[in-house]
């Protein structure tokens, strides 16, 4: 199977080609960047594609990040798969950031708690638990940062993601500490590739996952506006 993977969720921009028969990337490349994803995503993807001299009809399905993350970074990525997917006539499937981070911590088969967490700003981070063989502990959430570390009853956690270090440096003194601290701006896209290709894309559909509203807010009619209209 050959996997297109897509990530602008967060601080990177980043496309890869996996080919799941020979187990191995094809392709790939990563740019970290704050903004700017709109601009370079098309470009990598079209340097991933001619790296791994592929047709985008010789894919078999397109995976791509659908969050938490930057709400403007998620709508560049997904849009991107889908229209990549619908020109192709290929299948795009999503995965949550959150399982991106834990996959790599997953895969190194310990016994240890894997605890994802992304930073959701204003002392609040999303995030959840797996235990060390990936079965669920705690569902994708977003709380403040105490309320995550108390949700921790499982043991001394491996950290993952961009607010990994928040979590360590605000974890108690007295209980089990982190048995290591991984902090990483994006998931790594190779783990994408591998989570999309055992995805199914019945149910695994590339639309955004939000697990709270934009903190931007429409501005409220001005005054005389709303006079006029009444």
């Amino acid at each position: 199977m050959l996997i297109l993977a897509i990530d602008t969720a967060l601080e990177a921009c980043a496309a890869a080609v996996l080919d799941t028969d020979a187990g191995e990337l094809l392709a790939q490349e990563s740019q970290l960047m704050k903004r700017g994803h709109a601009e370079a995503l098309m470009p990598m993807i079209a340097r991933v594609m001619q790296s791994a001299n592929l047709a985008f009809t010789s894919l078999d399905r397109i995976a791509v990040t659908v969050g938490p993350g930057s709400f403007t970074g998620l709508r560049v990525g997904i849009s991107a798969a889908r229209g990549l997917a619908l020109a192709a006539k290929r299948p795009a499937v999503g995965l949550t950031t959150l399982s991106a981070y834990a996959a790599a911590v997953v895969g190194q088969s310990k016994p240890a708690p894997v605890i994802s967490a992304i930073d959701a700003r204003h002392d609040h981070v999303y995030f959840q638990i797996v235990a060390g063989d990936g079965s669920p502990l705690v569902r994708p959430a977003v709380a403040p940062i105490d309320e995550a570390i108390a949700a921790s009853q499982f043991g001394a956690p491996h950290l993952v993601g961009n607010a990994a270090s928040i979590l360590a440096d605000r974890w108690p003194k007295d209980a089990p500490q982190p048995v290591a601290v991984d902090a990483q701006a994006a998931p790594d896209i190779g783990w994408v590739a591998w989570l999309g290709a055992a995805a199914d894309p019945e149910t695994a559909s590339a639309r955004p996952f939000y697990l709270k509203a934009p903190d931007a807010k429409p501005a409220a009619a001005p005054q005389f506006a709303q006079a006029a209209s009444s």
